[in-house]
């Protein structure tokens, strides 16, 4: 006998509601994919290129020769085995047979696209958390946004939007390890600490422009460039500035930084052997820390519009991802894909306009890209990327609104009785209301909007206060303005007869005090 049977033998199989499942359409994704998913390597040298191709600039490799190496057409590596005929039952053959073409071609997220747009400037700072859930931009048009996938809809607009520095450009933005913080680099002077709901936590303090020694100073006293959390301190984080100075700060003190390091000095502690820049001499460089004279490889004709773009490695570490400007203005950009040892383009990527930053998400595998248009470009595969972008076309259209989902204002009737009693009218419509808007709208008490409540250092002469302290302050409530001054002195009159505190010391000898006589008006009146 099954389960199932012994259920509805039980009469549990049969009971309650069952819920209704919604189907997610099989063909969501298609929608966002893109026409063109790049060309290869292969195919651009093998394509015929065309007039506007040949009046782009062309990218130039160089390598410093070396007499160690020869040439690459010798290391082909070990010779395959030779071919073997095998019988192969229908029980053990696998069920996909990948060819080799396919398992040596690198397969990028790139298939499809999801644009996030509500920037109105270039796109010049890009972070997500460790999980992936969250995105921070930032843009020239001074404005931070939150973005969440797991909260958004289909019109992909950012829960919370914020000016951390008023007029000043958004440099760096970066990520705590733990993702329960991040910081936000401006163009001033002072870096700024905020929680993952985009509330501000910490200013830190920028230093005294007249002290010569940058050693001696509290902060910086130039503009800041970028930063970087500890790779397992999550209470430790570094910051560059154009002061020449690198400074490490502990996220607890905001008063002063922990460890001052001056460019010029010989404090040197890196333990990584290769170092990617990316300069705005169109090129892409790849260095050995060990000896910094020379670039190992070089990728010139790279044009690079502005100071933001970067150059990041893969997760895997195998491909260098930077982007290319346009050519010509409103040209559009491309994002190359480059292999790590030889800086050759794996994949040539076009997009809308010039890409500025790149983010690959290593988790959720997720490409994000800040273009120059203001707008943010998620690349994704639905095969090869988990959550992230795919949560917006898993949740399906939106449910469409019926007469329930309504109020009762809009759904029932309106019932007018222009001769009820005013008790028992519900409503007054037409020019009754009108005139009683009016009307208050002349009251300054009604019509003055009450300020809001302060929230952190006060301003504006008035004192922040927390909820916190309103609510103590409303649990030991001060009744002394309610109560009259008579009569609560009067209360202690027997108390300082009896017990004086300040004339006790001549008390013995104390006059007593003598009053004239009050005469009634009445009787001053009869005497007269």
């Amino acid at each position: 006998m099954s389960e199932m049977d012994v259920f509805a033998a039980m009469g549990i199989a049969g009971f309650g509601k069952k819920p209704k499942q919604r189907q997610l359409d099989p063909n969501r994704f298609e929608k966002n994919k893109r026409e063109d998913t790049g060309s290869t390597a292969s195919s651009s040298a093998a394509a015929v290129k065309t007039e506007d191709d040949t009046s782009a600039s062309t990218s130039v490799i160089t390598r410093p020769k070396s007499a160690g190496h020869e040439s690459e057409d010798d290391d082909v590596g070990p010779r395959p085995p030779p071919h073997e005929t095998q019988v192969i039952n229908e029980e053990d053959e696998p069920e996909f047979d990948a060819s080799e073409d396919d398992f040596d071609r690198p397969q990028f997220p790139i298939s499809h696209e999801l644009i996030l747009k509500d920037h109105t400037k270039v796109v010049s700072a890009l972070a997500m958390d460790p999980s992936g859930a969250r995105v921070v931009s930032g843009s020239h048009d001074y404005d931070c946004k939150l973005w969440d996938f797991g909260g958004m809809d289909w019109r992909c607009k950012p829960f919370k939007t914020w000016e951390p520095a008023g007029s000043y450009y958004i440099h760096d933005l970066k990520f705590s390890n733990d993702g329960h913080q991040f910081l936000v680099i401006s163009g001033t002077t002072q870096a700024k600490l905020y929680d993952r709901d985009g509330e501000e936590l910490a200013t830190y303090i920028k230093g005294d422009p007249y002290i010569r020694d940058m050693k001696n100073t509290s902060g910086h006293v130039a503009e800041l460039t970028s930063c970087a959390w500890h790779p397992r301190d999550p209470q430790t984080f570094i910051t560059s500035s154009l002061d020449s100075t690198i400074r490490i700060w502990d996220v607890e003190n905001k008063r002063k930084q922990k460890t001052v390091i001056v460019v010029k000095s010989k404090e040197r502690g890196a333990r990584t052997k290769t170092v990617l820049t990316r300069g705005g001499d169109d090129t892409v460089k790849l260095w050995d820390l060990r000896s910094f004279k020379k670039p190992l490889v070089t990728r010139s004709g790279l044009a690079t519009l502005y100071p933001n773009t970067n150059a990041i490695f893969s997760p895997d570490n195998k491909y260098v991802v930077t982007g290319s400007g346009a050519t010509a203005k409103g040209g559009r950009g491309h994002m190359l894909f480059l292999k790590k040892d030889t800086l050759e383009t794996e994949k040539d990527l076009e997009v809308e306009s010039t890409p500025v930053k790149v983010y690959w998400h290593s988790k959720i595998n997720q490409i994000l890209s800040g273009l120059s248009n203001g707008q943010i470009c998620v690349l994704y595969s639905p095969d090869m990327s988990v959550n992230g972008a795919k949560l917006l076309l898993n949740k399906g259209p939106p449910r469409k609104a019926t007469i329930e989902d309504m109020s009762d204002a809009v759904a029932a009737p309106t019932i007018i009785t222009p001769h009820a009693l005013p008790m028992f009218r519900d409503s007054e419509v037409g020019r009754s209301t009108k005139r009683k808007r009016e009307k208050e709208r002349l009251d300054p008490r009604k019509s003055h909007r009450p300020e809001l409540p302060v929230t952190g250092p006060g301003r504006g002469g008035r004192v922040g206060a927390s909820a916190t302290q309103h609510v103590v302050q409303n649990l030991v409530r001060d009744t002394t303005r309610d109560e009259d001054p008579r009569e609560a002195l009067l209360k202690l009159a027997a108390s300082a007869d009896e017990n004086p505190v300040w004339t006790a010391a001549w008390r013995a000898n104390q006059p007593k005090p003598v009053f004239a006589p009050v005469e009634d008006e009445e009787e001053g009146e009869e005497k007269k």
